[in-house]
């Protein structure tokens, strides 16, 4: 535990003008994570690969990701915070432009695993220096901050991506970060300092674990590319996809065995005997699934479905950035008054009543403006989780093991994103296929309602004078339909598995710990 002089320490400079400083960084990176998904095309026509091979740009940068992220706790104490807050965000501007600067695919993807090393420490140590930073009774202002950061980062990133590419090119969403990336450099190392019970573990040493390192660099980087190339390669029907599933479960579960008695841990999983850390990181790991797993659902919905162009649904999650803008702060105060539990519990319970009111709503027929309404239900309320759960995260944590709670909460949210990705992606695939054997029975000559469509449809072709000659055009349009129709109820029951799952996160949220407003750090348990 830290002495009463270190748990009385403060910062030199100005607390918030840190916090925006480190949200600053932070925003930069999990920018990156989304801005490049909708530049894909443009990346693959121009360095002459296909659009297969050009998914390795997003994989590479997220396995990299993957793996900086639950040790940047250990780095943080080989390195000090400080000098590892500024060599990743150097590492991440420098890599930035040599993206932008590729001139071949092999290259780009290079310099996105470095990129992706470089960013894997941004957002966990930027939420460690703002836990430190400010008082408890302030904290929760602070995270509401960085939750604008790591909620509103997302939503922008493909619209944003998709302007930068249609209007310029595909190198400049790369190259935009190096003004930012050098800003924070200069304002990290005037403003951001290590307190004193982070400097005296530094100076005590720190053991490298090399078998703890190979083992999670092989379990992380095999579970990140299963979930990112699963439904592509059709899961378990696929020998490769079979492999590192494996190699997953074995070396992860290694890990954790290794970690849980070795003395020096590149990951503290002693921290998990805290039942209020773990179901923090449960939820997390939920909010992750959730909050992605809708990002992807709706502006995929308008763009294969009703003809939406990537700009134009990035119009569309807008409306919901700019609530959640307003909603932060307003959290933020609330988490002084009222304990964490139940705003996260009232939180999960906003976003299922959102997610049900899409299922009854959705259709091919909804207008934009009632597109940008069903996001607003969808995540207006995940403010309500998100700066809540950060807090209730670090109840009974010490103040010398905050980097590596920041590490591994951040790492739970980054692979609950991938699992909800992975989940709706061949959740859609599947059911749609469901759906339309479904509709398709109805689709026969022995239904006169069928028969009557058809004959219409046919009499309309006709009439327009396009050549076509027979039923075979009327069919065609009849099956389109179907397909529509199969997508449309492949979506409802998706948004209804995510109402479900929020439901039961709403209940699981009151096994929180209550936590005591303004107290201070208490002692692990």
């Amino acid at each position: 535990m830290a002495s009463s002089a270190e748990a009385a320490w403060a910062p030199k400079a100005n607390p918030w003008a840190i916090a925006v400083v480190v949200a600053l960084a932070a925003f930069m990176e999990i920018l990156d994570t989304s801005i490049a998904n909708v530049a894909l095309p443009h990346i693959a026509g121009n360095l002459g690969a296909t659009n297969d091979e050009s998914t390795w740009v997003l994989t590479s940068y997220l396995v990299s990701n993957a793996i900086v992220l639950p040790v940047s706790g250990w780095l943080a104490g080989l390195f000090g915070r400080q000098r590892f807050f500024l060599l990743c965000i150097v590492m991440f501007t420098l890599s930035s432009l040599l993206c932008g600067l590729a001139s071949s695919l092999a290259l780009l993807i290079v310099f996105r695993i470095v990129q992706g090393i470089g960013g894997g420490g941004l957002q966990p140590m930027a939420q460690a220096i703002l836990a430190d930073t400010f008082p408890p009774e302030k904290r929760g202002v602070a995270f509401a901050l960085y939750g604008i950061t790591a909620i509103i980062a997302p939503t922008v990133g493909p619209t944003l991506g998709g302007w930068i590419t249609d209007n310029y090119t595909w190198r400049w969403i790369f190259l935009m970060n190096l003004p930012v990336g050098v800003l924070a450099v200069w304002l990290v190392a005037r403003l951001v300092e290590d307190p004193p019970f982070l400097t005296a573990a530094r100076r005590a040493g720190v053991t490298v674990d090399y078998l703890g390192i190979a083992l999670l660099v092989l379990g992380v980087g095999a579970l990140q590319v299963m979930l990112d190339k699963g439904q592509e390669d059709d899961w378990f029907g696929s020998h490769f996809i079979v492999a590192l599933a494996v190699t997953a479960a074995v070396c992860l579960v290694s890990l954790a065995l290794w970690e849980w008695f070795h003395k020096d841990p590149i990951i503290d999983v002693r921290m998990f005997r805290n039942l209020n850390f773990l179901t923090a990181n449960v939820i997390m790991f939920m909010l992750g699934v959730v909050l992605f797993s809708s990002l992807v659902l709706l502006p995929q919905f308008l763009q294969t479905l009703m003809g939406y162009s990537a700009t134009a649904a990035g119009i569309v999650l807008s409306t919901s950035g700019l609530v959640l803008l307003l909603e932060m702060p307003v959290v933020g105060q609330l988490t002084t008054r009222v304990p964490a539990k139940y705003l996260v519990s009232f939180g999960w319970l906003l976003i299922a009543i959102g997610m049900y009111y899409t299922i009854s709503h959705l259709d091919l027929l909804i207008s934009s403006t009632h597109a940008q309404w069903l996001r607003v239900a969808q995540a207006g309320a995940i403010g309500f989780v998100f700066v809540p759960i950060t807090l209730a995260a670090y109840t009974g944590i010490p103040p010398e093991k905050s980097n590596s709670a920041a590490g591994t909460l951040n790492f739970m949210r980054n692979i609950g994103s991938s699992v909800g990705t992975s989940m709706v992606t061949t959740l859609i695939a599947r059911r749609s296929q469901v759906h339309l054997v479904t509709l398709s029975a109805h689709a026969t000559t022995f239904n006169p309602q069928f028969r009557q469509a058809v004959d219409m449809r046919a009499q309309r072709v006709a009439r327009a004078g396009r050549g076509f000659a027979g039923r075979a055009p009327a069919y065609a349009g009849i099956y389109g339909t179907l397909i529509s129709q199969a997508a449309t109820l492949a979506y409802i029951d998706v948004f209804s598995l995510l109402a479900i799952l929020a439901a039961l996160m709403c209940v699981l949220s009151l096994a929180l710990k209550k936590n005591q407003m303004g107290a201070a750090h208490a002692a692990v348990e």
